[in-house]
């Protein structure tokens, strides 16, 4: 393997990493033979032409036949489109993923609709539910609690050089709860979304599993379980065990950017207040579903003419993605012009003991400051009835939860309700797109946390787009990395937020799209990250002076996969 350099210099690294790639012309590492064929970033298959075959040891290690990177696309697409699950097109596209990532990633590129649902939510929660099952290959780093002490060894392990982490403890991951090692799928779903859909470069990419056991009962007694058989480590040395990754991390690979993804709640939190004024870190659970709802909000209110600070938010849901939410709602809300005050007032939270009241007993730190002076109401109905909220927000994970009452309720009070049904996958989503439409007579403005079809009703077609955080880490990625930033912050989230919203077109928002459509995520994620790196530059968080035209900048370091 090649030795990992520790290259400082960040600004072309994205799109050409030190090692030779598929489309590497003057590579410092050189496999010739089998060697090449099996490593993923460099294996072409039989798109090898005549003189590689002859150059690089290929030579009757292949078919005769050469076949283009187009043909070998279509060749994949038809055996992919001919399984009949889901979850054997996620094993057979992982399986792609390991043996040739330039054609994975073509395909992924090319075809996003299609694919990504296969690659991430909603498919990857059941991938991760039988991971152990469906595991074929290791990817990326597992770092086990027995491995204390010595995580700085396991990272020098590693032979690339990482400028992009995505790191879980596995146990919280969608809305599925603990599902210890089996997580690996969400960091690994996550970074081919970064190179799919940013163009960050797979090898600087890395997926890493901090497996600190599982409560996870059926786990425990899975004998095809891959992860440590303990129940979970907790308080002192859990955070000792974190600090000590955190540490080697930055060390292993300097400047690099940590995104900390599908940790619990009593985790996520504190971890991300813990290291985001000191290091390169981020927590897409909180930040990244923070700004993409915003957005949607900002298109609900382009169509139905309204003011963010005239809404009145209900959160069902009381952890990370709504708090995460409400509180950069609240900082928009202060940027036209509301005190703080009047903006918290306007935002409120349902957990599973009912609304979030003043006088509460056992209220965690993250639900106080939207705890407002109110009568106890105990039910999510209620609450609506009570509280007339202009938006309702679902991201409890408590599928079905938007009744048709629910939905009907909210129609009798606004005009155009704004309905967001977050939740994933499609078994937790608080309702279907079709039912947002039809209880409320087609006015919803309806964004969802997992794909839904076109629906029909009363002669108009209604085109639902998902409210994916794939929106917005990727671009806030690409622009934290091509910038250099020391830190990724609040303000950067909220650029995001509003150029994902300028994004959104009039034809979108006449079928009731409020995101753009998702084969311009590239586009969209350029004009992102540029928005990203420009608060860097301004902030003084980036290194060196600002380029003149920084989305052309964004974009020369953006990957395309290609031979």
């Amino acid at each position: 393997m090649p030795e990992r350099k520790h290259d400082a210099n960040w600004g072309n690294a994205l799109s050409k990493p030190d090692r030779m790639s598929a489309r590497s012309t003057t590579p410092s590492y050189s496999p010739r033979g089998l060697a090449l064929l099996r490593d993923p970033l460099l294996n072409k298959g039989i798109a090898f032409t005549e003189a590689e075959r002859e150059t690089l040891g290929l030579r009757g290690l292949l078919p005769a036949a050469v076949m283009s990177m187009q043909a070998q696309v279509e060749r994949v697409l038809t055996n992919l489109r001919s399984l009949p699950s889901d979850l054997e097109k996620y094993v057979a596209l992982n399986s792609l993923h390991d043996r040739n990532e330039a054609l994975f990633f073509r395909i992924v590129c090319d075809h996003i609709d299609e694919i990504q649902p296969l690659i991430y939510t909603p498919t990857v929660g059941l991938a991760c539910q039988r991971f152990g099952l469906i595991f074929q290959r290791p990817r990326g780093l597992f770092i086990s609690a027995n491995d204390r002490g010595r995580i700085a060894e396991i990272l020098d392990n590693w032979p690339y050089q990482a400028k992009l982490i995505v790191v879980t403890d596995g146990e919280r991951i969608l809305g599925l709860g603990d599902l210890g090692a089996n997580g690996m799928g969400i960091p690994v779903g996550k970074l081919s979304l970064y190179s799919a859909c940013a163009g960050i470069h797979p090898e600087l990419c890395l997926p890493v599993m901090l497996d600190v056991g599982t409560n996870n009962e059926e786990f425990l007694n899975d004998p095809y379980y891959i992860g440590l058989r303990q129940r979970r480590l907790t308080g002192a040395p859990y955070d000792e065990f974190v600090d000590e990754f955190v540490a080697a991390a930055r060390e292993a690979f300097p400047g690099v950017l940590i995104q900390f993804e599908d940790f619990a709640n009593h985790s996520a939190f504190r971890l991300l207040h813990k290291y985001r004024d000191d290091a390169c870190v981020f927590n897409d659970d909180i930040q990244g579903t923070a700004a993409v709802a915003l957005a949607g909000l900002f298109s609900a209110l382009r169509i139905s003419g309204g003011k963010l600070n005239d809404q009145r938010l209900l959160f069902l849901g009381a952890g990370e993605a709504a708090t995460g939410i409400a509180d950069l709602v609240v900082s928009a809300m202060m940027a036209e012009g509301a005190s703080e005050a009047e903006a918290l007032r306007r935002n409120w939270l349902v957990d599973s003991k009912g609304l979030v009241v003043k006088g509460r007993a056992g209220l965690s730190g993250h639900k106080l400051r939207f705890a407002h002076d109110q009568a106890p109401i105990g039910d999510f109905l209620t609450a609506i009835k009570t509280l007339k909220p202009t938006a309702v927000i679902g991201v409890a994970a408590v599928g079905g939860a938007f009744t048709p009452e629910v939905l009907q309720t909210m129609a009798e009070m606004n005009d155009q309700p704004i309905i967001f049904a977050l939740s994933n996958p499609t078994s937790k989503s608080e309702c279907s797109a079709e039912d947002a439409y039809r209880h409320t007579g087609g006015r919803a403005l309806f964004a969802c946390g997992s794909p839904f079809d076109p629906v029909k009703l009363n002669g108009k077609s209604f085109v639902p787009r998902q409210g994916n955080n794939s929106y917005i880490f990727p671009g806030v990625g690409l622009g934290a990395i091509a910038s250099g930033s020391r830190l990724v912050t609040n303000e950067m989230f909220m650029a995001a937020a509003h150029t994902l919203a300028n994004s959104v077109s009039e034809a979108d928002l006449k079928q009731g799209s409020l995101y753009p459509a998702l084969p311009r995520i590239r586009e969209v994620s350029a004009q992102i990250g540029a928005a990203v790196a420009s608060v860097a530059y301004q902030n003084g968080l980036a290194k060196g002076p600002p380029p003149n035209d920084l989305v052309g900048f964004v974009q020369s370091q953006m990957y395309d996969p290609h031979y």
